[in-house]
């Protein structure tokens, strides 16, 4: 992935985000294949009330998407997912991300989302990674892959003895099973693409997007 090219900065009445997992019920996890269709697709989510919006770095146009949203999509709140490394935070961060989400976590990896400035999700799937987390001051976290690491039981099951983590599950989640998770007392919102069909992004159908995003900003637990 290549680094983008230098950016406006991010819009100076932006304020911080405190925590990723406030934003909105539903986290929108997008794929840019082209930058092209960042600002399109990003004002999209937002009017269908989806602020929110994570960018993985996957693609080589991920950092030139994030950084266009940043630029030109006021509303949004745009952050970087899959982010795996020191690296990966610098890139995200310079582009303009204001929140960082990683499918796991390492000590190194922690340092540099810390050390970014700007909201982080670690990533967990066991208990013994949510304890690791809490005895290093963490509390909010990303729960992955959601539905292959057992769904919203293992998430009830780690409600009672761990009160104190507060979970963004991701990956495998669909609009008929969001509310599920966000019924659940640790669940403060769900990570999906559902909203963003790949077939409505090749078409570049923003009304689409708008429709279904709306309609996942409406879930409540």
């Amino acid at each position: 992935m290549t680094s983008p090219a230098p950016a406006s900065p991010v819009h100076a009445d932006a304020p911080p985000v405190a925590s990723v997992i406030d934003l909105a019920p539903v986290l929108p996890v997008v794929v840019v294949e082209d930058a092209a269709d960042a600002v399109p697709l990003a004002r999209a989510l937002v009017a269908g009330g989806l602020p929110a919006i994570e960018v993985t770095l996957r693609t080589p146009a991920a950092l030139d998407a994030i950084a266009a949203v940043a630029r030109e999509v006021p509303r949004a709140v745009v952050g970087a997912g899959t982010v795996i490394s020191a690296a990966n935070v610098a890139d995200a961060v310079a582009a303009g991300a204001r929140f960082l989400v990683s499918p796991g976590w390492t000590d190194t990896l922690l340092a540099a989302m810390r050390a970014s400035g700007v909201a982080f999700l670690p990533g967990v799937s066991s208990a013994s990674e949510v304890i690791a987390l809490l005895e290093r001051g963490v509390t909010d976290m990303k729960f992955f892959p959601a539905e292959a690491a057992g769904g919203t039981a293992h998430l009830a099951a780690l409600a009672s003895p761990l009160p104190q983590a507060r979970f963004c599950p991701t990956g495998g989640i669909s609009a008929a099973s969001a509310p599920r998770y966000l019924a659940l007392p640790n669940v403060g919102c769900v990570g999906g693409s559902w909203m963003v069909p790949a077939d409505a992004v090749a078409a570049k159908d923003w009304a689409r997007v708008e429709r279904l995003a709306a309609g996942a900003a409406a879930l409540r637990g």
